[in-house]
This record gives C-alpha cells, sequence and structure tokens, in this order.
C-alpha cells in the first residue's frame, strides 16, 4: 500500500503563550516542496488571511472526489472539458457535545464535450461511484491515531 507524510511546523513567536494570544501560525510543508501557510480558523483566534484545517479536509475531500469522477469518466470514454465545485463544510457537535466537521456538502459542475454527452441521471451515478471509491470520503469514517513525537 502507498504512504503519505508531511511536515507540520508551528514554532511559538508571542513573548507569553497564553490561550487568548498564542500565534496560531504554522507550515504545512508537503510533497515537491510546496508550503501552505496555516492558521486556526477566523473564529478560532485564527489568521483569515491562511488556510484552515476544516478547509484543508475540504478540500481534500473535494479533490478525491474530483479526481475519482474524472478516472470514472475517462474511463467510460467520456470526455470532461471542466469541472468545477463549492464545497461547504459545517461545524457542529458529536453526540458526546465535541465540536467537529457536522457535514460535508460537495457541490461540483460537470462540462462535458466530445460526441456522447451523458444525461442526468448518468451523471448522478458516476457521482455516485465516486463517492463511494474516494479514499478521503472512505476514510472519514476511520479513527484517528495519534503518534506523538518526543
Amino acid at each position: 500500500m502507498s504512504s503519505f507524510s508531511i511536515h507540520v511546523v508551528w514554532r511559538r513567536t508571542t513573548p507569553d503563550f497564553d490561550y487568548k494570544t498564542f500565534d496560531r501560525g504554522h507550515a504545512w510543508h508537503l510533497a515537491g516542496g510546496q508550503i501552505v501557510n496555516g492558521s486556526s480558523a477566523p473564529e478560532f483566534s485564527g489568521d483569515p488571511e491562511k488556510s484552515n484545517p476544516e478547509e484543508a479536509l475540504l478540500a481534500a475531500l473535494s479533490s478525491c472526489h474530483m479526481l475519482t469522477f474524472l478516472t470514472i469518466a475517462a474511463l467510460k470514454k467520456l470526455v470532461v472539458e471542466s469541472y468545477e465545485d463549492e464545497p461547504v463544510a459545517e461545524l457542529g457537535k458529536n453526540e458526546k457535545g465535541k465540536m467537529m466537521v457536522a457535514r460535508l456538502a460537495l457541490r461540483p459542475k460537470v462540462v462535458f464535450g466530445g460526441e456522447t454527452i451523458p444525461d442526468a441521471n448518468a451523471v448522478l451515478e458516476m457521482h455516485r461511484k465516486a463517492k463511494e471509491n474516494c479514499f478521503i470520503g472512505n476514510s472519514l469514517l476511520s479513527p484517528v491515531v495519534l503518534e506523538p513525537r518526543f
């Protein structure tokens, strides 16, 4: 099986380390040398100019669904001209009263080209298969494993 890893770095930049004032800014070092500046969401004292974990989860899910959908379309010999999504994640509380991403909604728009244009039912079926086979979507049911390093 494949394995993936990134490097997340945070350093204290404030003189104190107080809940209300510590800097939530950090960096996600991704494959290929990409660096994403992250923070917590603005409503949790984060920097609105930086990506937050909730957006990253949403981006991962949307991207995975799209790539799975495009694979299905290509295997069916359909031509996709464009694919856009405006996904939404909503926070809520679980049965234990803990904050969680309670709802994820994907809202893709696909434009087909070529000689064969699938009808709405065929497109819905392709999305159903993409949802069923998306690695990230399937992982959202998995437990979170903590592996601290000291």
